[in-house]
Order: structure tokens, then C-alpha cells, then sequence
């Protein structure tokens, strides 16, 4: 039933989930991306992430996107922050709760679901990426830098 149907004329955003997955290597930090395999921005780097589903909150839809398009599982996520810049997606208005997740070393990862690769990046090495997500990265990199506990890489 739309929203208007049932007395409500406000319209809803899209839910969605992304994770920023950080990992740790003598040679630095990198960042987790997968390979868009589908429009829009097919072809393009991105962050694991994807629509919530009805009933599904965002706490479970975070660890699920990131296992569906990366075969990762993670420890505890730490939310990074609700992006909601109109236009950030074309297919119309979303809105995304941003996760952090840091792991030791690089775990072994593989595109799947609608995800056509996964690859670690140096983060001197980043590609452009989809959507706002750079921005994003840029906000988790800050973050971290605060956040993480002295002498820890």
C-alpha cells in the first residue's frame, strides 16, 4: 500500500547500507571495494553495501551485504553515519547508514550477489568510485585517524 493510500502524503526514501571495510598491512591501510556488476555505475568500484529488505533492520543488512558481495564476515561494526544527499543515487532518493569494520591483514574475498569482483585497494591507489563513496572514504579515513587507539595500524 503507498503512503498515500494509507493517509500518509510524505514520500519515503530508499534504505540502504554500506560498509567500509579497513584493513591493515605492513605496507598500510587499504580499503575493501567490489566491482559494480549491475547499472547504475556498472563497472564501477564501490563499497560493499545495498538496499535493506521489508522488516530486515540495518544492523542485519549491513553484515549481510558485505558476506552476499565479498564472502566476508566481520566482527562488530561501528556505525560511520547517515548519508543523504539528495541525488547521491540516480535510480532516486536513498538514503544509506554507513558502517566501519576493521580487519587485521587482507582476508581472502570474492565478488558474488550483484557484485562482479572484490579486491583490496592501497589507499594511495583507490580507483573513482560510485555514488558518494568517496566521500565516504574520506570520512571513515578521518574517523579512524581519531578513533583508533595509538600505535595501532
Amino acid at each position: 500500500m503507498d503512503a498515500a493510500a494509507c493517509g500518509n502524503p510524505f514520500p519515503r526514501p530508499m534504505l540502504t547500507v554500506d560498509v567500509v571495510v579497513l584493513g591493515a598491512e605492513a605496507s598500510g591501510r587499504r580499503v575493501l571495494l567490489v566491482q559494480r556488476g549491475k547499472p547504475p555505475f556498472a563497472g564501477a568500484w564501490a563499497l560493499p553495501g545495498g538496499f535493506v529488505e521489508e522488516a530486515e533492520q540495518v544492523t542485519e543488512a549491513a553484515p549481510r551485504e558485505l558476506l552476499e558481495e565479498t564472502g566476508l564476515r566481520v566482527g562488530p561494526l561501528s556505525l560511520l553515519g547517515v548519508y543523504d544527499t539528495p541525488g547521491r543515487d540516480p535510480r532516486g532518493w536513498t538514503v544509506s547508514v554507513v558502517y566501519l569494520a576493521r580487519v587485521k591483514g587482507e582476508p581472502a574475498v570474492r565478488g558474488s550477489d550483484d557484485a562482479s569482483d572484490a579486491r583490496w585497494f592501497a589507499l594511495k591507489d583507490l580507483p573513482a568510485l560510485a555514488f558518494d563513496h568517496g566521500r565516504i572514504v574520506a570520512d571513515a579515513l578521518a574517523w579512524d585517524a581519531v578513533s583508533r587507539p595509538a600505535g595501532r595500524g
